[in-house]
């Protein structure tokens, strides 16, 4: 038998028609595709945390180390009484345990579209319903549509980003109120993806005191560790502890723990970084407002969206001029002509603003 055959007999057919999650290459580029942060430590903090990871028991399995990183980012995150974190190899794999987890028999899970890929990749893998419900021209929740699925469909997970990628905004708290109750009347459980938080005005980790069948999700990608590969969950107690069960028992390296915890003893230093892109984010927002035929929609992450004329011809022109952005059009008709732009530094930020206005 040859190995196309035997790939054929043993692969799902599925799996075998999908294609790989696209990365694009950026060598020689400003790279602004991402969301990552795009500072590096000081020098300083580099030499230090060198000599901890050097220090790390890396011949030994990940045990103290990860209740070490829990016990610190409850401290960071602190979540209401009566709840309790877990750990992810980032949000991707949180993503991928909850539909581990709730694959009962014609579950489905539900999300607002555009939205993050993982969500519906996700529910395909395990064998689940996805259902995705179009936001409004102006990417808030479609309310009677988000209703209407949810009384129909009975979700098991409803995933909620806050703020939305890729359109960056935070959606409407008293919408987002009646579909909390309204996932939660049909006994299913709502899940907030606050990937972007350093960058936003508003988040649930409170409030989820006040509703059990919510949980809090959140990547350190952003707060500046996208290379180190850790997410955490908060929710009650008792739903983290069923959700921890179909966690592999050795999910987050030594060195990825022993990183987490030295960022978090420095949190200041990242905190002042996350300053620097929010005020970066207003005056890119500024600059792309006046370009003519742009237009920037509002952000509360380190990103913008915006409508260009061609986004094609944009997209292609600031990567021959050395700047590498998000083409996203063909994601979802509702991104037609859309770019996705990173926030950068300083000196990014005007190499991409000036790219932008040569490529339109």
């Amino acid at each position: 038998m040859s190995l196309d055959d035997r790939m054929k007999r043993v692969i799902r057919q599925d799996v075998q028609s999908m294609h790989a999650y696209a990365i694009q290459p950026s060598a020689g580029l400003v790279k602004l595709d991402a969301m990552e942060n795009p500072f590096r430590l000081p020098p300083e903090l580099q030499r230090q945390l060198g000599e901890r990871l050097g220090r790390v028991a890396i011949n030994r399995y990940p045990t103290q180390c990860v209740a070490d990183v829990i016990a610190a980012l409850t401290g960071h995150a602190k979540p209401p009484p009566g709840c309790k974190l877990m750990l992810g190899n980032g949000s991707d794999e949180l993503i991928s345990l909850l539909a581990l987890a709730c694959d009962v028999p014609g579950a489905t899970i539900l999300a607002p579209l555009p939205g993050f890929v993982m969500y519906e990749m996700s529910a395909r893998l395990q064998g689940l319903k996805f259902v995705g419900v179009p936001l409004t021209a102006n990417f808030e929740l479609d309310e009677a549509g988000m209703l209407a699925a949810i009384e129909q469909h009975r979700p098991a997970i409803t995933y909620i980003a806050y703020p939305n990628n890729p359109t960056a905004n935070l959606f409407d708290d008293r919408v987002i109120d009646r579909i909390v109750a309204a996932v939660g009347a049909q006994d299913g459980l709502v899940v907030f993806d606050e990937a972007y938080q350093p960058f936003s005005s508003r988040t649930w980790m409170q409030r989820m005191g006040e509703h059990e069948h919510v949980l809090v999700m959140r990547t350190l990608s952003k707060f500046g560790l996208a290379g180190v590969r850790l997410g955490y969950m908060a929710g009650a107690a008792a739903l983290i502890d069923e959700v921890d069960k179909v966690r592999p028992p050795y999910n987050i390296s030594v060195l990825n723990a022993e990183a987490t915890l030295f960022a978090l003893e420095h949190a200041d230093e990242f905190a002042r970084q996350a300053a620097i892109l929010r005020e970066e984010r207003a005056r890119l927002q500024k600059a792309l407002a006046a370009m003519p035929g742009v237009k920037p929609f509002p952000s509360e992450a380190n990103m913008i969206l915006v409508r260009v004329p061609d986004s094609k011809r944009s997209f292609e022109g600031m990567k021959q001029r050395g700047v590498l952005v998000k083409h996203i059009a063909g994601l979802h008709p509702l991104l037609a002509n859309c770019l996705r732009l990173t926030v950068g530094t300083p000196e990014e930020n005007t190499l991409m603003i000036d790219a932008l206005k040569a490529s339109l």
